[in-house]
């Protein structure tokens, strides 16, 4: 049973004018979640006794990394200007990767604040995150946070936002949410610019799912923001996308932990519980009305997102492959981005092929499949969505090498970003070298100050999704940002490099590759196998090929026994015949004998690839 929070509002009978619905947006690592805290603590909705860094960091990976990864919505209530208001407060993530949840949030709300460290100034994704914004129609706070920094030049800073949104420097706000300084200011602010949301409240009801997560316990809860009419417990509800219906079990708030309450009206942010527990079953952008006398039209959904990079995941142990469905599907609720399909490998059996907006958000949802479901998993190299069209004219979409068509290929297209990188101007010279190694074309460059720039280049995602942001980061020390985003697709000179064993395709090991890089792939790979390899009765040739011509060759020995040990002089034809008899042996299993590649070598091949590039740019 949930706590009942008794310092909240009764969300039943709360005026839609005294409701403020925002969300922080800001660059990881400016201090979303930190400002967050000090908002629960000036509300008081959380006691002293409670509170914790990172309060609505719910996932142990978030703790750990210092990152956000879910967007988790509160509910405060604030005195300002002689009435108790209520704020709906959702606190978003901050890195690339997550950019749809944050897309999911600013549909939820009127108004936003926009953080900017007052030590490091706008970042890339804070550009991204302000576009965001501006698309959606908000009332836009700009704030300066870590002003108690002694690195931090508020003043310049706040003269570049203020340049950047179309306002005065003084209006930029300025807060220390280490220390709470300015924080009761902002929420000020926030009542006062932050306009109520609007809807009709006679009107038959509708409210849109923002997010949802799978309980245990309790099933599906579902996050909404209710647009017109009203909701109550005990209602029989319509899924307006599906036509399911269930009866609520529940409703409320999250204030900050769940709270019962009778009902949400128009302008609320509050989750339901329907008892439900298949997860398909609420879909985040769907709306939800009353099943008699519900609304005919449903609201806008969201756009769905596009996964950028895919590789495949596949149990060590192959029983655990029912595991591995059951559990990307409760995945899937609380992660609307992750897509996934069946697929089989010839090396590692069942699997699933999986989706997902980057590298970042690939190890996240890895090590919560590994941790929160006990799987022991073999992700293998992450590649892109390529098309090709062949002579015939007949087109393929290719996710993953082994669907790479065979015959005569006219043209492959791979999809293209559109990059931003934000740094200081001393590290134009190495970012533009980076780029261009990576095959991107220069579409711009401007400076933000006398001492800060930003680049515009597209590149191919395929040479950005493994260790660009590594080699960046090292290249500028640490200072520069990327936000990317697709903007179609190019003809590109690629080819599929095969990995054969014993003059075997082992397809986890194949990669389409650009042709100048296939050589040092093919190289790279081969040597990494025959260390991973053990030697066998036979000699076992290492091959990496491009269709029909070989390109790079290593040799695992034969295990040889010496037949010799027991011919103790004698004749030399003796010996000679034993050596015979030895080597026709040899060439018999040769013919018949098959190359066994262990676990490790698939893990330690497939894992360490991206891993080791990583390694190397960090030193």
């Amino acid at each position: 049973m949930p706590a009942i929070t008794s310092n909240a509002p009764e969300p039943s009978r709360t005026d839609p004018a005294l409701i403020r619905n925002f969300c922080i947006i800001a660059h990881i690592d400016h201090g979303k979640s930190t400002l967050a805290d000090r908002m629960l603590q000036l509300t008081g909705i959380v006691d002293q006794r409670q509170m914790r860094a990172q309060y609505l960091d719910r996932m142990d990976i978030e703790r750990e990394r210092g990152i956000t990864i879910k967007s988790q919505a509160v509910r405060m209530p604030w005195q300002a200007h002689g009435a108790a208001h209520v704020l709906n407060m959702i606190d978003t993530p901050g890195h690339v990767d997550f950019t749809y949840e944050v897309s999911r949030s600013l549909a939820a709300c009127e108004g936003c604040v926009l953080l900017v460290d007052a030590a490091q100034g706008i970042e890339a994704q804070t550009l991204a995150n302000l576009y965001l914004a501006m698309e959606n129609d908000l009332t836009i706070i700009p704030v300066l946070n870590k002003i108690d920094l002694p690195a931090a030049q508020p003043d310049k800073f706040a003269a570049e936002l203020a340049h950047l949104i179309g306002c005065e420097p003084e209006d930029v706000l300025r807060v220390s949410a280490k220390t709470g300084e300015g924080v009761e200011a902002l929420l000020d602010e926030v009542v006062r610019q932050v306009p109520a949301p609007v809807g009709d409240p006679d009107a038959p009801a509708r409210a849109m799912i923002f997010d949802s997560v799978y309980d245990a316990y309790r099933g599906v809860v579902t996050y909404v923001k209710v647009v017109d009419g009203s909701l109550g417990r005990r209602e029989r509800i319509q899924m307006m996308s599906s036509g399911a219906t269930h009866e609520l079990l529940e409703i409320g708030v999250t204030s900050p932990e769940m709270t019962a309450a009778d009902g949400l009206a128009v302008g609320e942010v509050g989750y339901l519980i329907t008892g439900v527990k298949d997860v398909r079953q609420s879909k985040v952008g769907d709306t939800i009305t009353r099943q008699r006398g519900g609304a005919t039209e449903a609201l806008g959904g969201y756009k769905d997102p596009r996964p950028m990079v895919f590789s495949g995941l596949y149990p060590i142990d192959g029983s655990d492959y029912p595991n591995l469905r059951d559990a990307l599907e409760k995945l899937q609720l609380n992660d609307a981005a992750l897509v996934y399909e069946p697929e089989t490998s010839a090396a590692l059996g069942f699997g699933f092929r999986v989706g997902f907006l980057g590298l970042l958000h690939l190890e996240v949802i890895r090590e919560r499949l590994e941790r929160e479901f006990n799987l022991d998993l073999i992700a293998t190299a992450p590649n892109v969505v390529y098309q090709v069209t062949m002579e015939d004219g007949s087109e393929h979409t290719v996710t993953n090498p082994s669907e790479y068509p065979g015959g005569k290929i006219a043209e492959v297209s791979e999809p293209v970003v559109r990059a931003t990188l934000i740094a200081p101007s001393e590290y134009i010279g190495a970012i533009m070298e980076l780029c261009q190694t990576r095959r991107g074309t220069m579409k711009g460059m401007d400076y933000l100050s006398e001492d800060r720039v930003e680049l515009r280049y597209t590149l191919p995602l395929a040479e950005i999704v493994f260790d660009f942001f590594d080699a960046l980061k090292s290249k500028t020390r640490g200072y520069a940002s990327l936000d990317y985003e697709p903007i179609g697709e190019q003809a590109a000179a690629l080819v599929k490099v095969d990995i054969l064993l014993h003059g075997d395709k082992v397809d986890a090991f194949s990669a389409i590759v650009h042709k100048d890089k296939a050589y040092a792939y093919g190289v790279r790979m081969a040597a990494k196998l025959r260390e991973l390899i053990p030697r066998q009765q036979f000699e076992v040739p290492i091959q990496a090929a491009i269709g029909s011509r070989v390109i790079a060759r290593e040799t695992v020995r034969a295990m040889r026994k010496d037949v010799l040990s027991k011919c103790y002089g004698g004749d030399i034809s003796r010996k000679r015949k034993l050596l015979e008899k030895q080597k026709e042996g040899k060439k018999r299993m040769k013919m018949v004998g098959r190359v066994e590649v262990p676990q490790e070598a698939f893990i330690v091949a497939l894992s360490s690839d991206s891993e080791s590039a990583e390694g190397k740019n960090k030193k």
